[in-house]
């Protein structure tokens, strides 16, 4: 079973207590490079720091020297960075947490960053109001009576069913992103069934 991964992007922090919950109790963490003040008011050091060091202080650089990650290539922002980390290390499943907030065009460039390399190890992103999980195969949700789903389909042609949701949907294509949003669960698990080569986002809203 692979070790409680977790990379803490720059951007919104954790402070609902499931993110925080897991933040805490992560096996390893590899930081943002801009996280990391975070991190030092939360008194946890990370497993790695990655990035271009542009959002880190010299106090910072000489702290954490030894676990700095210099990287400056400019065609990857620093959540690819750090998942790319992952990768090569052979780690296959990765919680990303403070991946929202503050700029919604940064949000919405992570969300397409979470689903191209969900492909290529198990991703999930959670903020401070839900989870993201994608999935290419049939995949049954715990849940919970009223939580808050939606589920967007990245693959117009593929056929997708819904179990256990309040509006259920029987093989159906998607043909645009917002067609699958703002449903509900409607007891302790829920199941999207998805048909051949489809890629799908599914979100989970946190109890109010």
């Amino acid at each position: 079973m692979d070790r409680k991964i977790v990379i803490l992007a720059n951007g919104e922090k954790p402070d609902h207590n499931i993110p925080l919950h897991i933040l805490k109790n992560a096996d390893k963490i590899v930081c943002c490079d801009g996280a990391i003040s975070f991190l030092d008011q939360q008194n946890i050091v990370p497993h790695i720091i990655i990035g271009d060091c542009d959002s880190i202080s010299t106090e910072q650089k000489e702290k954490y020297k030894s676990l700095i990650h210099a990287d400056h290539n400019e065609e990857y922002n620093d959540l690819q960075k750090a998942i790319k980390y992952c990768i090569s290390n052979r780690i296959t499943v990765v919680t990303i947490l403070g991946a929202a907030g503050w700029r919604d065009d940064h949000f919405l460039a992570n969300i397409g960053i979470l689903m191209h390399y969900a492909k290529q190890l198990s991703l999930s992103m959670i903020t401070n109001y839900g989870i993201f999980i994608p999935i290419h195969q049939t995949t049954t949700f715990e849940s919970f009576a009223e939580q808050q789903i939606s589920i967007f389909s990245f693959s117009p042609e593929a056929e997708i069913t819904f179990h256990g949701l309040k509006y259920p949907v029987n093989k159906h294509k998607f043909k645009e992103l917002w067609e699958g949003s703002l449903n509900e669960a409607t007891a302790a698990h829920f199941t999207v069934e998805l048909g051949d080569g489809a890629e799908v986002l599914v979100y989970q809203g946190f109890k109010l």
